[in-house]
């Protein structure tokens, strides 16, 4: 278990903004700050305040039990370190699961349960179980071509990509994912998601902008994390479904996950919902898609992905894809597999992951999912990674110990 000081010492990044408590915060945040530090506290809880949403409806679900104390006398000397972590990774809210119970929750700066937070890049996982459940009635074949359920991107960077390849995030794309650079395609997409203000010379909408992607070079050779990728398989998801994406998130997904509340997600001018980062969701619910992953596709007894595209993904791809990837500074082992993060640890760990800390950590040895939403300053950055993967560790390492 790492001692204490391991996990703050990996925290090297700004230090901590103040938490905001007051009523009127609202007032200072807009399109063009609500990202960034200490306006994105406000602004991650705030999603359709500032960017139109359309609603992911839930079914008929029943309230959970209220999560017990984890802070007991057995645990107190070595949660001290846990606190240390939540507090200065800027957590908004964490929620426990161990053996399908809820066993923590927690809510900082004025969060609360019912409260949604957008997931950013969380989203994308959430996304491949859609094709997952599409895949398994026969209605995509991952091995076959983008264009072929998208003809529209016949000329694109993905035009000649497979289905299997934008998964694993296997293309060869021309898109900087720098996001504090004005003149990345990640920002780009930001401004045409809606999510910044528009510039006159942006794509319409994100079909456009999809189809102007230019490849670069072959498909398949190396992992190339690219946020454009997500929303190509939720537009082959709108093809094969003849649905919006959030419907097809509503009938195929939430509805039947048994979560306690709806979810939102961005949609753009042309009605296109924002595949790779736009839902926003309650942590329990969030905590939901975890236990999915654990219980093998299955919610409330009933089968809601297959389970061979769950151990296809728990299984996760080939390391030798990610190698001098920032990614495997932290895990040397890791690879990615269906748009999640698989450590290739001895535990069999698999997450998923948002940029500024949003996180769905699974451990299958104690049957634990933590949930936890942030609003750190900086996007990404090493440290932060480090100090969640150790913080995490840390607190199962505690429930394993006392229980």
């Amino acid at each position: 278990m790492p001692e204490t000081t391991a996990i703050s010492s990996l925290l090297t990044s700004p230090g901590k903004v103040d938490r905001y408590a007051g009523q009127d915060f609202n007032e200072h945040v807009t399109l063009e700050n609500w990202q960034e530090s200490p306006f994105n506290r406000w602004g991650f809880a705030h999603i359709s305040e500032l960017i139109t949403t359309a609603t992911i409806r839930r079914g008929s679900t029943s309230e959970p039990s209220t999560g017990n104390d984890p802070v007991t006398p057995e645990r107190a000397e070595r949660w001290h370190s846990v606190e240390e972590f939540l507090e200065s990774t800027h957590t908004d809210a964490i929620v426990v699961l161990q053996h399908g119970e809820l066993v923590m929750e927690r809510y900082f700066g004025g969060f609360q349960p019912h409260d949604r937070h957008v997931l950013m890049s969380v989203s994308k996982s959430i996304c491949a179980l859609i094709v997952g459940i599409l895949a398994g009635r026969g209605l995509i074949d991952t091995q076959q071509s983008v264009r072929h359920y998208v003809p529209p991107l016949k000329g694109s960077a993905y035009g000649n990509a497979t289905v299997r390849q934008v998964l694993d995030m296997t293309a060869a794309v021309r898109y900087s994912e720098n996001y504090l650079d004005a003149a990345a395609e990640v920002q780009q997409q930001d401004r045409i998601a809606g999510w910044r203000p528009k510039l006159e010379t942006d794509p319409r909408d994100t079909y456009e902008f999809l189809t102007l992607l230019q490849a670069a070079g072959e498909h398949g050779r190396s992992f190339q994390y690219c946020s454009a990728g997500t929303d190509v398989l939720a537009w082959i998801i709108e093809n094969v479904t003849g649905k919006r994406y959030a419907e097809v998130l509503s009938d195929e997904l939430w509805s039947r996950l048994g979560a306690r509340d709806d979810a939102l997600i961005t949609t753009d001018s042309g009605g296109f919902a924002f595949a790779n980062g736009g839902i926003a969701c309650t942590a329990r619910d969030s905590a939901k898609i975890g236990q999915l992953m654990l219980d093998e596709g299955k919610a409330n007894g009933q089968t809601v992905v297959p389970s061979w595209w769950i151990n296809d993904t728990m299984r996760g791809g080939d390391p030798q894809l990610a190698r001098g990837t920032a990614y495997q500074q932290v895990h040397p082992n890791g690879s990615y597999r269906n748009q999640w993060w698989v450590p290739g640890d001895s535990r069999g760990t698999v997450y998923a992951a948002g940029i500024h800390g949003q996180f769905i950590w699974i451990d299958p040895v104690s049957d634990t999912v933590i949930a936890k939403f942030s609003s750190y300053p900086q996007p990404v950055a090493l440290e932060l990674s480090r100090a969640h993967a150790a913080g995490f560790r840390q607190l199962i390492s505690i429930l394993e110990y006392t229980n």
